[in-house]
């Protein structure tokens, strides 16, 4: 049995305290971790949103270029893949490479981040579902009450069994990437000024905030490393989650990568961020519209929605394991560590984020805060930080895994030097992302947002280490398994 592996689950005696095995495969997982970065959703807001705010055009090659640095991340992650499988990914490798402390932190700013990312996205996908419905029908609909419906619908299907979960976020996946697909042919066949590969060279990067664009860039990669985090669930997890990690960092970098070209040579290369600044997230309806016909922007309105609700799935799975593998251990409450007799789900840990989801989302209804500006906009800033700096720290552990329990088959790349280079290229992302909070923020250097979101995600960290010295002095049992998978 691996390190920290959790047994298998018995049919004939099933035990409450381990997640189903067996259910997934490379095909599924990839559909979870593509869907949480929201290809239709990074088309229309993310791609424009960088270019209006960074005025970079280098922004295809800024894609290739952190698809590249993650996949070099991705070799000592699939090594540590290989001898630990649990929920709580992340949290699992830190703590057992870096030790319970920090493994404690590493948990806490996970759930922070990985909430913090679903939540976000509710203000995106309430306010363009009801400006779709008021648009196109007449229908005013306060944007909560979608949001609300939405949570409802997601907390059910997370309740349900996970294999369910991957064939809805399959066949809406599969709607999204053929919209976008149709999107870039599209553009490409109708650039006023032809297609260049100036967005890809280092002029195009270099020129306007290439701090910033790494980090809009970086935040649309956000859940591609949540493949981990099926490890318990997998049909063999010594090697889906490897080649499930591989996959979908080589299909969401190579697939924005070319829908930022197609987007920039649609509007024009000289053109595009002054296109995109006036156009903002509605610049690939106009496009596509001109391009394409005018039914386009009807339908990629549609399918932008249901993208949306696939990451918004996606993320509430992630977050609903992260508190199971807690629950599971006893440093948060042992019912979340029990999974449904019948489903197999993590069914206390997905109602737990429903609860929170909607809680979080009425507060800011009540205040009549604007779900984009405020909502989205913090909240997925934040959580894309946070797992930045999740990324640094399990660079890390992999390398102090691995000097203390020896090569154990792995060769000196896998690790310790791409983990080294790894951990050295994120953490200047990182720093550069802090460095360039308030204009990801859109908010002036004098703002306290720029400095009280980021302390969220740090905070998040020392109180988690702070609770395990507690755990090690009044719960010495408790603070044992941290880490390992078992209660």
């Amino acid at each position: 049995m691996a390190v920290g592996q959790a047994s298998t689950n018995d049919s004939a005696n099933p035990d409450p305290d381990v997640s189903s095995r067996g259910s997934l495969g490379v095909a599924h997982i990839v559909f979870f971790v593509v869907a949480a970065s929201a290809p239709l959703t990074v088309a229309a807001g993310g791609i424009p949103q960088s270019l209006a705010v960074t005025e970079t055009s280098g922004i295809p090659a800024a894609y290739l270029v952190l698809a590249a640095l993650l996949a070099v991340f991705s070799v000592g992650y699939a090594a540590m893949s290989r001898r630990i499988t649990g929920a709580g990914a992340f949290y699992a490798y830190v703590a057992q490479g870096l030790g319970r402390v920090a493994g404690l932190g590493a948990a806490f700013v996970a759930l922070i981040s990985y909430n913090a990312m679903q939540i976000g996205i509710y203000g995106l996908f309430g306010f363009t579902t009801a400006d779709f419905l008021d648009a196109k029908f007449g229908r005013h609909v306060d944007w909560w009450v979608i949001v609300l419906a939405g949570i409802a619908v997601v907390g059910i299907l997370g309740y349900l069994r996970i294999d369910l979960n991957a064939r809805v976020l399959a066949a809406l996946l599969i709607a999204e990437t053929i919209t976008v697909l149709v999107f870039d042919i599209g553009a490409f066949g109708h650039a006023p000024e032809g297609v260049s590969l100036h967005p890809f060279s280092w002029d195009a990067l270099t020129t306007g905030s290439m701090g910033a664009a790494f980090c809009f860039v970086m935040a649309s990669f956000t859940g591609f490393e949540s493949a981990a985090i099926y490890g318990e669930e997998c049909k063999d997890p010594r090697r889906t989650v490897a080649r499930s990690t591989y996959i979908s960092v080589g299909v969401i970098g190579v697939l924005y990568a070319i829908t930022a070209w197609a987007l920039i040579s649609g509007a024009g290369t000289d053109k595009a961020v002054a296109a995109a600044a006036e156009h903002g997230p509605n610049l690939i309806f106009v496009l596509g519209g001109d391009r394409i016909g005018s039914g386009f922007a009807d339908v990629a309105q549609v399918f932008l929605i249901t993208s949306l609700f696939a990451a918004l799935l996606s993320f509430h799975n992630a977050v609903a394991r992260y508190f199971f593998a807690l629950g599971r251990e006893g440093v948060l409450p042992t019912p979340l560590g029990r999974t449904h007799p019948r489903n197999d789900s993590p069914h206390l840990g997905s109602a737990t984020q429903t609860v929170l989801a909607a809680a979080v989302v009425l507060v800011f209804a009540v205040l009549d805060r604007d779900p984009m500006a405020t909502l989205f906009n913090w909240f997925t800033n934040l959580g894309a930080l946070g797992v930045m700096l999740l990324l640094v720290l399990t660079s890390l552990a992999v390398i102090a895994f691995f000097l203390r329990h020896g090569a154990d088959g792995e060769n000196v790349w896998s690790r310790l030097l791409a983990p080294a280079v790894a951990a050295v290229l994120l953490a200047g992302v990182f720093v550069a992302a802090l460095d360039n909070f308030g204009v990801l923020l859109g908010v002036d250097s004098g703002s306290a947002l720029r400095w009280v979101l980021p302390a969220l995600v740090l905070g998040a960290g020392v109180v988690g280490a702070l609770f395990a010295l507690y755990l090690r002095a009044a719960r010495p049992h408790v603070y044992a398994g941290i880490g390992r998978g078992r209660g």
